[in-house]
């Protein structure tokens, strides 16, 4: 099984840049590459430096891999050696089981570890990408199997759906996902904005009719390829591309 790795993708950019670790998908079982470093060049090529987390998988269990996300989000913040980094501005962007982990780090889902349950270890906004999000209900099994293992309680189900630990200090989160993604249904996506706007957290969701789960860059996906420029959007919108004000 390969280490635990943590890759920079530098944005060609002057001064300390908004930054956002990458958390590819893979059901905890396995992390898929389309969903890893081409991503990060995108976000670089948008003036915001990018980091590829390869985190813990199976046979490992959690809180495992969101132990590797929170040390991931210090280590940015605290970068010395590496890209300019403005460590108030560190986001995460998941898809499917990466999402799953970029939603409960950013509800500060515990791992008891208290050198690592801090709100250094909490993005400053979200990007979650078909996600996985709810370990309760539409249940993506391969994802609990691998995190989990086999029969766990109904309390650790609760602890680890994000939906169930959204609050006001929640970071702010776009979403997309595809209505008839037949591997992680669009509830968990639902699930969660809904949690985000019932708690007064802003929020963006996108809902494409068609698309199949896994796209990734989802390029040349009509529908689902619109996804990137909508986020770019976003995120211009919140301040963090090279050339536009920061949000109120």
């Amino acid at each position: 099984m390969a280490a635990v790795s943590l890759t920079a993708v530098p944005a060609r950019a002057d001064g300390p840049r908004p930054a956002v670790l990458v958390l590819p998908g893979g059901g905890y079982g396995h992390q898929a590459d389309h969903e890893a470093e081409p991503v990060a060049e995108w976000l670089a090529s948008l003036g915001i430096h990018a980091y590829v987390l390869r985190y813990r998988v199976a046979p490992h269990r959690h809180p495992a891999p969101l132990e590797d996300a929170k040390m991931a989000m210090l280590q940015i913040r605290s970068e010395s050696s590496g890209p300019a980094v403005d460590p108030t501005r560190v986001g995460v962007l998941g898809f499917s089981a990466g999402g799953h982990l970029a939603a409960t780090l950013s509800t500060a889902v515990a791992t008891g570890n208290a050198a690592l349950d801090v709100q250094a270890a909490v993005p400053d906004l979200t990007v979650l990408c078909y996600p996985v999000v709810s370990c309760t209900e539409d249940v993506h099994q391969g994802s609990v199997d691998n995190l989990l293992g086999a029969s766990p309680s109904d309390d650790l189900l609760r602890e680890v759906s994000a939906d169930l630990h959204v609050t006001a200090a929640t970071p702010p989160a776009f979403v997309w996902h595809t209505a008839d993604d037949a591997a992680v249904p669009v509830h968990h996506s639902l699930a969660y904005t809904g949690s985000l706007i019932r708690a007064g957290v802003p929020a963006e969701l996108h809902v494409f009719p068609h698309g199949r789960h896994g796209l990734g860059l989802a390029t040349g996906d009509p529908g689902p390829d619109q996804w990137t420029s909508l986020c770019a959007a976003w995120l211009t919108r919140r301040g963090w591309t090279q050339s536009s004000p920061s949000v109120m």
